[in-house]
């Protein structure tokens, strides 16, 4: 593979993540519901993913970068495992909406899964990580922006409303409002 290929497949790797936090930020708000505790640590993963494949775009493909999103996507296969282990005794349903008739968790462990294989391959892709390393870095291109920027957008975005819905405190087992800001609307109308 060439570093131009090698550059590209990281950008597509983070424009999967990005993808992923958007399907979620978007059935969140369009159909209310509110992240678990576990669903947003399960954001946070793809996020730190995220960031070792945008390294990758920003300064070149390392296997340090690959390194961020391998044990990223582990930890998340683990916070998802438990999720799904969670949800797997007969009786007591699952929780949240379905997509493709599975839910969130169950997808969000088959999409780490296949981001641990797919490093994998970059990994093993002749070496190109290596010599991307010793040549000059190329120009991250159009493409390669934009993904950062999106990337940027939808992290930023989650922050933001997981701050809202959590506060500074714990985050409910069953959210059912956005906690932090209904209290410091309720504060700010009493004034």
């Amino acid at each position: 593979m060439t570093a131009h290929q090698v550059r590209t497949l990281n950008a597509l790797g983070l424009l999967g993540c990005c993808a992923i936090l958007i399907v979620a930020f978007g059935y969140q708000f369009r159909l209310g519901e509110l992240p678990c505790p576990l669903c947003l640590l399960q954001r946070s993963a793809f996020a730190a993913a995220g960031i070792g494949f945008a390294l990758s775009v920003r300064f070149g493909p390392r296997t340090s970068h690959y390194g961020v999103v391998i044990l990223s996507a582990v930890t998340g296969a683990g916070i998802s495992a438990r999720q799904v282990a969670l949800h797997v005794v007969p009786g007591t349903g699952g929780y949240g909406s379905t997509l493709f008739g599975l839910h969130f968790y169950t997808l969000a462990l088959i999409a780490f899964a296949a981001m641990i294989v797919g490093v994998g391959v970059l990994l093993l892709g002749n070496g190109a990580a290596d010599r991307v390393s010793q040549d000059r870095v190329e120009e991250v291109g159009a493409f390669g922006t934009a993904c950062l920027l999106l990337f940027l957008s939808v992290i930023l975005a989650n922050a933001v409303s997981t701050v809202a819905e959590c506060g500074a405190g714990l985050c409910p087992d069953d959210p059912s409002r956005y906690e932090a800001l209904d209290d410091w609307l309720a504060r700010f109308r009493s004034r």
